[in-house]
């Protein structure tokens, strides 16, 4: 079918507009307590300013909205109507984590994935859905945007954050692509800019020294038409390294290496382990040395790349795999990339580098001027012998509500939620564990609020006289004075 005929989107179209009544019946329904409490910040500031108009920036917003907790606003890089990720880099078919995953929908049946899916595409196709497809999620989340009215600000990328001012108050510069200045002040600040809001997806030094035009990383734009009829060589055996190969396959690659430094590639997924209640609710309380240990193991176990992104390569005959192979130079020659490794020379025309990412404070300008203050983990835990982990100790030491620490208090409240969080919340970014950490995001902030406003509500505690019992009358039977 080329074509979704005009009576099914009517269908479609009525069914959403019925299941949007029904959200607004049930945000009523759990509204209480609807009074409104916070105090306004002074000169018009926000209280909260969420830096990321994506799916943690939406939840979060969403989730402050219900504790009556504003002005808030979500500063989004991009456009409207562009996604960084789900429409932008991704490119595997469906989502990795399972259909029934929550987590946007903060406990609302109405704004669940299920129920937008049934309601565009029908009942029976939610029960044939295996695993969501990236710009469905996509679809799903701009829905969410819409039906909710959240404040999003699209656009501006935020340039810098400064310290609090006499006000206690934050400064957000930010630019467009115009080139014109906007700055919020807000109380509040939430990095919610991706699994890289710390750092940078970065390729090792030996590609990244190759001419541009013969190499990519996955996070980054590569045009299909670049790789038709092109020998393409992928580094990494992550799930982008193999949906990367898998893309240049389906462009019609001459052949695709991917090459992967372990002898063997993992074939356990440790993040559907940690799919169950009291890990997702409760890893952010154990004490620091359990978790050092356990994400020790986690990276030592890593991730396979999904089935469904295996399957996408191996059916292709010009796909192969060399294990056991980690690269040890690079160099251009010609048109072509000559990578060498402990398995061999390799040639190609054109270089995809899947090797993730790295936490570096210093490849993010926006925070130069908060980062000398941030602790991490190699200050403030010192494993025992034999457990010693540099790259573990360089992830930034959150509190229980995803806040910064160090030698400034207002680091407190500053929360960041990405990879960054992983040793400190068990949280590295994805979907899996939104719900948790945007609950636990909104608690930190509410109760910072509150306490901070504390000395108010005590002075309105002790002049409060509304009174309840206003008629003292008595029947006339029972009025005996």
């Amino acid at each position: 079918m080329d074509h979704i005929p005009t009576w099914l989107e009517q269908e479609a179209a009525a069914r959403l507009a019925a299941l949007a009544r029904r959200v607004a019946w049930e945000l009523e329904t759990l509204s209480y307590p609807a009074r409104e409490w916070v105090r306004p910040p002074p000169s018009g500031a926000l209280q909260v300013a969420i830096v990321g108009g994506g799916q943690t920036g939406l939840a979060l917003a969403f989730a402050l909205w219900r504790s009556r907790i504003g002005p808030i606003e979500v500063i989004e890089a991009l456009p409207e109507g562009q996604s960084a990720v789900w429409t932008g880099f991704a490119r595997m078919h469906a989502l990795r984590t399972p259909k029934h995953v929550l987590g946007p929908e903060l406990g609302v049946p109405s704004l669940s994935l299920r129920a937008w899916y049934e309601a565009r595409f029908g009942e029976a196709a939610w029960a044939a859905l295996q695993k969501v497809p990236r710009t469905h999620w996509q679809e799903y989340l701009d829905w969410l945007r819409r039906t909710l009215r959240l404040p999003l600000a699209f656009g501006w990328r935020v340039q810098a954050i400064r310290p609090p001012d006499a006000d206690g108050l934050f400064t957000l510069a930010a630019a467009d692509r115009a080139g014109r200045e906007r700055v919020w002040r807000a109380r509040h600040v939430v990095l919610a800019t991706g699994m890289d809001g710390m750092g940078a997806w970065r390729a090792p030094a030996e590609i990244a020294a190759l001419p541009r035009r013969l190499w990519a990383h996955t996070a980054e734009p590569i045009a299909p038409d670049r790789l038709a009829g092109r020998r393409v060589l992928v580094v990494g055996a992550g799930a982008s390294a193999f949906d990367n190969a898998a893309l240049a396959l389906e462009a019609g690659a001459a052949s695709v290496t991917l090459l992967a430094r372990r002898a063997e590639l993992p074939r356990v997924n440790p993040n559907r382990w940690m799919e169950f209640a009291g890990f997702l609710e409760h890893y952010a309380d154990l004490p620091d040395a359990t978790k050092w240990r356990w994400l020790r193991r986690f990276m030592a176990i890593n991730q396979p790349p999904p089935q469904e992104s295996w399957n996408r390569c191996a059916r292709h005959r010009h796909f192969r795999i060399v294990t056991g192979a980690p690269l040890l130079a690079a160099r251009p020659e010609g048109a072509e990339a000559v990578l060498e490794t402990p398995r061999g020379v390799f040639r190609g025309d054109f270089v995809i580098a899947g090797t993730g990412l790295v936490i570096d404070l210093s490849a993010r300008p926006e925070l130069s001027a908060i980062a000398p203050h941030i602790a991490f983990w190699r200050d403030r835990y010192t494993p025992p012998p034999g457990e010693e982990d540099e790259l573990l100790g360089g992830f930034p030491y959150l509190d229980g509500s995803f806040a910064l620490t160090g030698d400034a208090p207002w680091l407190s409240r500053i929360r960041s939620y990405g990879y960054a969080a992983f040793l400190s919340m068990g949280c590295s970014g994805g979907i899996s564990t939104l719900g948790p950490a945007v609950r636990r995001m909104a608690d930190g902030i509410r109760r910072e609020i509150f306490l901070s406003q504390a000395p108010q509500h005590e002075a309105e505690l002790f002049c409060y006289a509304e009174a309840e019992l206003t008629d003292l009358r008595l029947s006339a039977e029972e009025d005996t004075r």
